[in-house]
Parts: C-alpha cells; sequence; structure tokens
C-alpha cells in the first residue's frame, strides 16, 4: 500500500497494490499491519456503505464529540470527496481538499479526526464505503455549509446539488463549533 500526503499533510492518500489479469482483480483495502508498518495506525469500529445518484451531495458532516477519523473509498462510480481542517489551533485551520475518488482508481483516503467531510456524486450513481474510528453519535454530529464563501470549496457541480435538509442547513465556518 503506498500513502502518500496532500497538500492538508494529516490527510493521507491510499493507493493499493492491485493484481489483475483477464478474470478481474484483488486487493487488500484493509491490512493493518502492513498499514501500521508504512507509519498509519487507525482502529476501526464501525463500516458504512451508502449508495447515491448524481450529484447528490452529503456534508460536510463532523462530530464535535467522539470525533471520527474515516477511511474512505469508491466501490461503484466516482464522487468528489472533500476534507476540510477545522481544528482552530491548526496551521491548515479552514483549508479544504478535494479528491476525486472512483472505483476504477481505488485509492482511498484518509480523513483524520478533526475534519469536515463531505462528497460529490460525479456518476450516474457511487457506492461509497468508510470505516470509522468512533461510532455516529446524532446527537454530537454538525454540518459544515457546504458552499460556505469563507471556505470557497470548488465543486464540481452540474446545477443545483441535491441535498438532504441538515446539509442545506449547515453552519458557515465562523458560526460553526470547531475543535480546540
Amino acid at each position: 500500500m503506498k500513502l502518500t500526503r496532500t497538500a492538508l499533510p494529516d490527510v493521507l492518500l491510499l493507493e493499493p497494490r492491485v493484481f489483475s489479469d483477464e478474470r478481474g482483480f484483488f486487493f487488500e483495502s484493509w491490512n493493518q499491519r502492513a498499514l501500521a508498518a508504512a507509519g498509519f495506525d487507525a482502529t476501526f469500529v464501525q463500516d458504512n456503505h451508502s449508495c447515491s445518484v448524481r450529484n447528490v451531495l452529503r456534508g460536510l458532516h463532523y462530530q464535535i464529540e467522539h470525533a471520527q477519523g474515516k477511511l474512505v473509498r469508491v466501490c461503484n462510480g466516482a464522487v468528489f470527496d472533500v476534507a476540510v481542517d477545522i481544528r482552530k489551533t491548526s496551521p491548515t485551520f479552514g483549508r479544504w481538499l478535494g479528491v476525486t475518488l472512483s472505483a476504477q482508481s481505488k485509492q482511498m483516503l484518509w480523513i483524520p479526526p478533526g475534519f469536515a467531510h463531505g462528497f460529490l456524486v460525479l456518476s450516474d450513481e457511487a457506492e461509497f464505503l468508510y470505516k470509522t474510528t468512533d461510532y455516529w453519535y446524532p446527537e454530537h454530529e454538525r454540518t459544515l455549509l457546504w458552499n460556505d464563501p469563507a471556505l470557497g470549496i470548488a465543486w464540481p457541480l452540474a446545477g443545483a446539488p441535491r441535498l438532504a435538509a441538515k446539509d442545506a442547513a449547515g453552519q458557515p465556518l465562523a458560526q460553526a463549533e470547531v475543535f480546540a
């Protein structure tokens, strides 16, 4: 597994070694021993799987207590995946990173605790898988406003996004609860 630091140094791009032939492919999407040897160590407690149609935008979500680290990937289709640093004392506070993840590339993104996370579906349909380092606590979930001008996220939208009510009502960064 190849680990690459991104423009937000705590956010990592993981590229598995893929074995392909005329029958198809195989890869390890998680190997704790190998990744720990490469300097990445996380304990996961929950796996999630969502399916969304084109132009669905989910996020930007985080938990103010029981902060979750997330290892995310796409097993069908493609998404534009976004991480926003909301750690007040971080030198990259308020900066975002966007990466296209697809079933074809098989790349994964590590979003550590202290970041808000969201994605936009670019394909007709996308299946999104992610592991979390803590459980979901709805009472601690918060949502940053996906189109906050202070963040300036360059979502590759084709028209208006399809949003859940909680995502449409997200807080701008200036008013959001953030991590110390």
